[in-house]
């Protein structure tokens, strides 16, 4: 097939979504060693990007490529409640999300897409152009492309693709790390082949393998992780993948003209676990949740037997915690009156935030209720979400440990928590700047893109469009143009 590379005529922006990119690592400890971002830095402009609350993958891309915070998206996680009865949750995917992507609105101006890897976009809805869905499908066995036909392209260029590392948490680790490396191989394989045949103005693709590398490796080489093993064969894991994808990187940028604006972005950031707050077992120390026989073994709330008649809260595991409440009238069994509702709101709020580490002392978590972080809360929001100890900590849901905290994930090896901060990388690639910005946020990246686009943006998308230093310097130069023929009466 020939190599030379399709494109339509105009602007182009390729975007490489890393999930769970580090700002500290990236920007800071290994910029000198990952020569083709640096690269992309040298000549544009850079900076954390703050993500949403809660800073997970889903609904952060979601948001990212939106423009709407989880209470519009009515999208609080992996799994969102139903209703307002006790068992019925809905996992999370694309028949979920009905606001407009920015390929639903770029497909409405004319302007092709090729999409790989993006969360949340299983499973795959018609474009103007070619998708290839996210590690939320079950397996390659279900139809995971757009156009149809363009799946068995797909594997037969990956040689059998992969849409995950199954089972990362597990203890083989050796597996778990060829796993990751041959995943990102096929999915670049895959990216570079649609580059270079299809015609295209939009590019994004979306490489899971740095947040699996992050919870599975990341105790070898950080000095203050609480499971920090000195000398281990993994303690350069994580540095020599992040090289590894800077040269897959460079592969991609390799195909690009200076027609194209290069992004390179993550949802969220990570940092070590420095251990779990098991959230069911505080809410029954301290009554607001209630059970008829306590497990013998560590067990799953859902299939302990609940007293809902006592029952005034219960929580959900996670990088975070979603509490809810038994509210009559609005659960089957509520018990709390809605007139007491904010008062037990505000009760949870104050002594969760006080809950410090298994010394006591304070850890600095943060409680907040959706109507305070989102315009607008659709679907069943939590009642609260519940960020323990700066992201150092993660909510452990399980029940049958018999303390409150712990310093083993309840649900696998997990050696890392999400942080507040990704990255943001932009750069024209005939730019020569530098110039590093503050207060960016994942909401200002969709503008972004349809500035550079000539897309005018939506007025219920939020965030505001990061400029390169081109783009500020175009502009000025365009009004001192336009000052210029005033004054001679060209114009009016």
């Amino acid at each position: 097939m020939d190599k030379k590379i399709m494109r339509n005529k105009g602007k182009k922006v390729v975007v490489v979504g890393l999930d769970c990119a580090a700002p500290q690592l990236v920007f800071d400890e290994w910029i000198n060693d990952l020569p083709n971002i640096k690269k992309l830095v040298d000549s544009g402009v850079y900076g954390e990007l703050e993500s949403i609350i809660p800073p997970i993958t889903v609904p952060a891309w979601t948001s990212m490529v939106t423009g709407k915070d989880p209470g519009e998206l009515g999208c609080y996680g992996f799994r969102n409640r139903r209703d307002y009865s006790y068992d019925r949750l809905s996992y999370a995917n694309s028949l979920a999300i009905k606001d407009a992507t920015l390929w639903d609105i770029l497909s409405k101006e004319g302007k092709k897409s090729i999409l790989i890897g993006i969360p949340q976009t299983y499973p795959p809805k018609p474009v103007n152009g070619y998708l290839i869905s996210c590690f939320l499908t079950p397996n390659t066995k279900n139809q995971y492309t757009y156009p149809v036909e363009l799946k068995d392209e797909i594997e037969k260029i990956a040689d059998g693709y992969m849409l995950d590392v199954s089972d990362f948490r597990s203890e083989n680790e050796q597996k778990i790390l060829d796993d990751i490396y041959t995943m990102t191989q096929k999915r670049f394989k895959v990216a570079k082949h649609l580059l270079t045949t299809r015609e295209w103005d939009f590019f994004m693709m979306v490489e899971m393998g740095i947040d699996r590398i992050h919870h599975r490796f990341w105790k070898y080489f950080d000095k203050d992780h609480v499971k920090y093993e000195k000398g281990s064969r993994f303690e350069r894991a994580i540095f020599d993948y992040y090289k590894y994808i800077d040269q897959e990187i460079g592969l991609v940028l390799s195909l690009l003209d200076k027609d194209t604006t290069v992004l390179i972005v993550s949802d969220h950031g990570a940092k070590r676990m420095d251990g779990g707050i098991c959230i069911n077992e505080w809410l029954l120390k301290e009554g607001f949740l209630a059970i008829k026989e306590n497990p013998h073994t560590v067990t799953p709330l859902e299939k302990l037997e609940i007293d809902w008649k006592r029952t005034r809260a219960w929580g959900e595991g996670g990088y975070y915690s979603r509490l809810f409440l038994n509210v009559k009238g609005r659960e089957p069994q509520g018990i709390i009156e809605p007139e007491d509702y904010e008062k037990v709101r505000n009760e949870l709020k104050e002594k969760l935030e006080a809950l410090g580490d298994e010394n006591g002392n304070p850890i600095g978590t943060k409680v907040f209720k959706p109507q305070e972080l989102y315009k607008e809360c659709n679907g069943i929001p939590p009642d609260l979400i519940v960020i323990f100890g700066d992201l150092y900590w993660r909510s452990i849901g399980t029940v049958g440990h018999g303390k409150i905290h712990i310093f083993e994930n309840d649900s696998g090896i997990d050696y890392a928590n999400h942080s507040q901060h990704g990255i943001f990388i932009m750069s024209s690639l005939d730019n020569i700047s530098r110039r590093k910005l503050h207060n960016l946020h994942l909401m200002d990246v969709a503008p972004t893109i349809l500035n550079v686009l000539n897309i005018e943006v939506p007025d219920n998308i939020h965030g505001t469009a990061i400029k390169t230093e081109k783009d500020v310097y175009d502009e000025h130069e365009e009004r001192e143009i336009r000052e210029r023929l005033e004054a001679l009466g060209y114009i009016e």
